[in-house]
């Protein structure tokens, strides 16, 4: 009988408590038409995407649980997402998008629906002071609720909106690979130092919406390398334990060559490694959105 070292056993271990957990999907939207729009927006859709369709795919492709972000089109009326982290507590979380000086109560109140951050979508967006998007007593109030916040910008500007918020002590997630320029891929100077920020260990990046980091004229021919070698970086740079998969669903203007399946095939193919994957797709999402802890 060969016997098993004390690494292999802690790695079967580790392995055998991997295989117990369930998928979480880290970024999702859900929305319908009708919904009070917000006055500066880059599009907005011309059909629903409701809780109970979104639900229907996390059950069909064995997904335990998500997190619902808040659509940029629909600003900062929370109420379509505060209404749906309600009817599924025990399997939703929540990023909710708040004007700047949104007061202690109001976010309270969110965090009592799921609520765990508060999403900055600056993409297309001119530079300004973090304080012009979140003051420093909002930005206060989420650091005391213990959520973080959520960047999605271009790679060119993360570090420049990510350091601000790292100095006020906050955790921050960089949506979307970091959205590097297509035509650089990963020799975008702003991804480079995208990978510098996970020395800080308070930088946690999500592998998801890999489409939106080509160009159409590419096509998806460009994907599997930038895809690949995107994955590659972040996990050196960050490790498994600060990175999160999400489906992206219902994958907004790119919902005709996208489907909730095709992304996690996508994940099987980028991190063949089980051990790794299940850290990804589970692990790392459990822990920092909370799904162990009751809501306040």
């Amino acid at each position: 009988m060969i016997e098993t070292t004390g690494s292999d056993a802690l790695e079967q271990q580790a392995a055998q408590r991997l295989s117990h957990l369930d998928l979480i999907d880290a970024h999702a939207h859900v929305f319908e038409r009708g919904l009070p729009l917000a006055r500066q927006r880059r599009y907005a859709p011309d059909y629903d995407a409701p809780l109970d369709v979104y639900l229907e795919q996390l059950d069909t492709h064995d997904v335990s649980r998500g997190v619902l972000v808040q659509p940029s089109f629909l600003g900062t009326d929370c109420d379509y997402l505060l209404a749906a982290l309600r009817r599924a507590p025990d399997r939703l979380r929540g990023v909710a998008v708040v004007e700047p000086d949104c007061g202690l109560e109001a976010l309270t109140a969110m965090a009592r629906a799921g609520v765990v951050g508060v999403r900055l979508n600056l993409v297309g967006l001119p530079d300004q002071p973090v304080e012009t998007n979140l003051t420093p007593e909002t930005l206060a109030h989420v650091r005391q609720l213990g959520w973080h916040v959520e960047v999605h910008a271009e790679a060119a500007r993360l570090e420049r909106i990510v350091r601000p918020l790292l100095d006020k002590g906050l955790n921050v997630v960089v949506d979307h690979f970091g959205r590097p320029d297509p035509a650089l891929g990963v020799d975008d100077e702003g991804f480079r130092r995208l990978l510098d920020l996970a020395s800080t260990h308070r930088v946690w990046v999500k592998i998801s919406a890999a489409y939106r980091n080509w160009t159409v004229a590419e096509g998806e021919h460009s994907a599997p390398r930038f895809a690949h070698d995107a994955v590659r970086l972040l996990t050196e740079a960050f490790g498994v334990d600060r990175l999160m998969w999400g489906s992206d669903w219902p994958h907004t203007q790119f919902e005709a060559s996208q489907e909730f399946g095709r992304t996690l095939d996508a994940l099987r193919t980028l991190v063949p490694n089980e051990a790794e994957r299940r850290a990804i797709s589970c692990g790392t999402s459990a822990r920092f959105y909370r799904f162990d802890e009751p809501t306040i």
